[in-house]
């Protein structure tokens, strides 16, 4: 386990897994929000932000979480992980809604530099409804996974925390 590219609905726990699994297998940590925003909730330009993707993938050993789509076929041919963390719609909700009053007005160490934690009906409108848009995608790349890849869909909190009990016992590397 050297690549570990983790995807899930806001709210499921990606960037506490990265962490998790990186000081785990001393691996280092890339959050795809701090590639991918500019101070004040900028987007970056696609090419900017793509040639960053691609300079990441070339590094031998990352733990890359976030999903971005768009970034996936990359992603993917260089992983030899992929972790899809599918948690129930209502669970995330509620720790977007404990995340956003927690963080509030700070940045948290998973977003990029200027860019606070903020109440954005847009981005709870889009995790709200990401089992009907954004989880589709997640299921056909999964289903279409090279046998080569180590492939987790975890649909729980206690998968996730076994998987996690696995990576520190070392059964799962």
């Amino acid at each position: 386990m050297q690549r570990v590219m983790i995807i899930g609905g806001p709210g499921s726990g990606k960037s506490t897994l990265a962490r998790s699994i990186g000081r785990d297998l001393d691996l280092p940590v890339h959050h795809i929000d701090q590639l991918f925003w500019l101070p004040g909730w900028q987007e970056s330009e696609k090419a900017s932000f793509n040639a960053r993707m691609r300079q990441l993938y070339l590094e031998e050993r990352w733990v890359v979480e976030g999903n971005y789509s768009r970034t996936w076929p990359e992603r993917v041919a260089r992983a030899d992980t992929i972790v899809f963390l599918d948690l129930p719609t209502p669970l995330r909700m509620a720790r977007l809604v404990k995340r956003i009053l927690a963080d509030y007005g700070r940045v948290r160490q998973d977003m990029a530099p200027g860019c606070p934690e903020k109440l954005d009906w847009v981005f709870l409108h889009y995790a709200a409804t990401y089992a009907s848009h954004g989880r589709p995608g997640a299921l056909q790349l999964m289903a279409r996974l090279p046998a080569d890849k180590d492939c987790r869909h975890l649909r729980s909190r206690a998968a996730v925390a076994d998987y996690c009990r696995g990576i520190q016992t070392k059964d799962i590397v």
